[in-house]
């Protein structure tokens, strides 16, 4: 069985709204459809979705576009970073060095990296567990860049480290639950070669 891990593509980025209600950017939507028409991923048996607005919308086009129900499951969600909320790109860059670089401290009240980890884990397998029973062949999951990428290492048999990390939105990861080997690392959407 495949697990492909899908991160939201560009978003519209607004200070004044959470960052868990943020949208996708007309550019976000399009470069997905086009990714999509490319007919590079099997048809999914199972689509997820975490419960953030700009996950959400992209597992929608992907439920469009494959014919398939999403469903969410809110342990998919980003790492927790309400205590600081909106950060200049700076300062979020520096912040989210430091939540790879420490994963068992709490950067300035965020949610410690092993805590995300073990939560998108058992969110994960679950869902893996579920899929199996009912013999399915392939599982897309739309989430986030840094779970995504916590759950890269735990897949991958990788300490936590942002050298794993995606280097923008709109990347994707390919894993071969069965053989328990990643397939590949991060790829972005825009490169269809």
């Amino acid at each position: 069985m495949q697990l492909i891990f899908l991160s939201h593509p560009q978003v519209v980025v607004d200070p004044a709204v959470p960052v868990e209600h943020w949208h996708l950017s007309q550019a976000g939507r399009a470069a997905l459809q086009q990714f999509l028409e490319s007919n590079i991923w099997p048809v999914p048996d199972m689509i997820w979705s975490s419960t953030e607005t700009k996950a959400q919308q992209t597992a929608a086009l992907l439920g469009a576009y494959f014919n398939k129900i999403v469903q969410s499951h809110s342990a998919l969600g980003e790492n927790d970073r309400s205590a600081t909320g909106f950060l200049p790109p700076a300062e979020f860059e520096q912040l989210a060095d430091q939540f790879f670089a420490q994963p068992l401290h709490s950067v300035r009240g965020w949610e410690r990296a092993v805590d995300a980890q073990a939560r998108i884990c058992t969110a994960v397998r679950d869902i893996m567990d579920a899929a199996a029973k009912a013999q399915h062949k392939a599982v897309i999951i739309c989430g986030h860049g840094a779970t995504g990428t916590l759950l890269y290492c735990a897949l991958a048999g990788l300490p936590v480290s942002r050298r794993y990390d995606q280097p923008a939105q709109g990347h994707y990861w390919h894993y071969d639950d069965g053989a328990k080997q990643m397939l590949h690392h991060w790829r972005n959407i825009n490169d269809r070669s």
